[in-house]
């Protein structure tokens, strides 16, 4: 009885360890920097304007990404004490990027350490 109790509980933490792990991989993704917020609250496809972007970042609203298929990436910091990304992602505000970097997933979440960064083209 004391060893299945110990198995049940080992496999409950290995469970429990698995499933808040977070993932990580190399990986490239395409999409609108735009304000958390309107990305959320609004269900927006893309951003309503780039003054909209930047307006609700100088607000500290945070800059992320959203692909086209409405996954959205939160770019964070590798460096501890981590720091905001918004300085980063200004000049892209309400535009359609390219990131490469790592991305981590946890939770249904994704996050993206960006590595490089450019502007899409058509």
């Amino acid at each position: 009885m004391q060893s299945t109790r110990a198995l049940l509980l080992s496999g409950l933490l290995f469970a429990t360890m698995t499933r808040t792990a977070s993932s990580e991989e190399q990986k490239t993704i395409r999409g609108w920097v735009l304000d958390s917020a309107c990305a959320f609250t609004k269900g927006l496809a893309k951003p309503i304007s780039r003054e909209c972007a930047l307006a609700c970042a100088h607000k500290g609203s945070p800059l992320v990404i959203l692909q086209d298929d409405g996954s959205i990436f939160w770019p964070i910091a590798e460096s501890m004490p981590a720091e905001g990304q918004n300085t980063r992602l200004l000049p892209y505000a309400g535009k359609r990027v390219t990131v490469t970097g790592k991305v981590y997933t946890k939770g249904g979440s994704q996050a993206v350490v960006i590595e490089n960064i450019s502007p899409e083209t058509k």
